[in-house]
């Protein structure tokens, strides 16, 4: 493996943007959907703080998911070597 071209790199930066940004968005989405009913209804502060927990988890779980399918799935793309 030789050394990056500058188009390599672009690239890869580019990726790694793409799964910030779209694990951030899917993880908003996933707190928002696990949280949102909390925020809408009267809930106990129990149960909302249960909410709470379980939307940071899981929209956690969620933006790592997300970050590593698309930079693993980045990483396998083949290579096109001029042909």
């Amino acid at each position: 493996m030789g050394r990056r071209t500058q188009a390599d790199r672009d690239a890869i930066t580019t990726e790694i943007g793409y799964a910030f940004l779209s694990g951030c968005f899917a993880a908003a989405l996933v707190f928002g959907a696990v949280y949102g009913p909390a925020l809408v209804f009267d809930v106990t502060p129990t149960v909302d703080a249960a909410l709470k927990l379980a939307a940071g988890v899981l929209a956690g779980v969620v933006f790592l998911l997300r970050i590593t399918h698309v930079l693993w799935r980045f990483a396998r793309r083949p290579e096109n070597d001029g042909a």
